[in-house]
């Protein structure tokens, strides 16, 4: 994590702080967020780690806005073991939703909502039948998925949490 910290420094972020040992990263940037610096950061990693980095930014606005989300029913919620959201770039197009929506099953539930993809789970993510790979597979792009009490941790690391 040291070395990722290193090089979102090397960007002129400030503030650069990584967050467990989960690929997050929290740093303050002159930049505009969205597409233009995700892929400024993607090409950095890329060129200093020799592979490619999908890269998804949040404002602590928008994290708020996915944590407070409320995509399934009280009692869906109530039998879950897991519950997950995974992060795009853009929202999916219309039959990249549907093929995504058609690895449904009993135990796992899917909704998209704007750029993020919400799966509460009757079982743990790894006894599921679905995955992120498939998730990537059925959308067509890059997403990264990240356990709500994750990000709810995160959310508070950010001032007035």
């Amino acid at each position: 994590m040291e070395r990722l910290r290193t090089l979102f420094s090397e960007l002129r972020f400030s503030n650069v702080e990584t967050f467990l040992a989960s690929g997050n990263v929290l740093f303050d940037s002159k930049a505009a967020p969205g597409r233009a610096l995700e892929a400024r950061i993607e090409k950095h990693l890329e060129a200093a780690l020799g592979y490619a980095v999908a890269t998804f930014l949040r404002t602590p606005a928008e994290l708020r806005a996915v944590c407070e989300q409320q995509p399934f029913d009280a009692a869906l919620h109530a039998e879950a073991v897991s519950y997950n959201i995974g992060f795009l770039h853009e929202p999916p197009s219309e039959s990249a939703a549907r093929s995504l929506l058609s690895l449904q099953n009993p135990d796992d539930f899917l909704r998209i909502i704007g750029r993020e993809l919400y799966w509460l789970g009757r079982k743990k993510q790894s006894e599921s039948i679905v995955s992120n790979r498939l998730f990537e597979r059925a959308l067509g792009v890059p997403a990264t998925l990240r356990g709500q009490s994750t990000l709810m941790k995160l959310l508070k690391k950010y001032p007035g949490n």
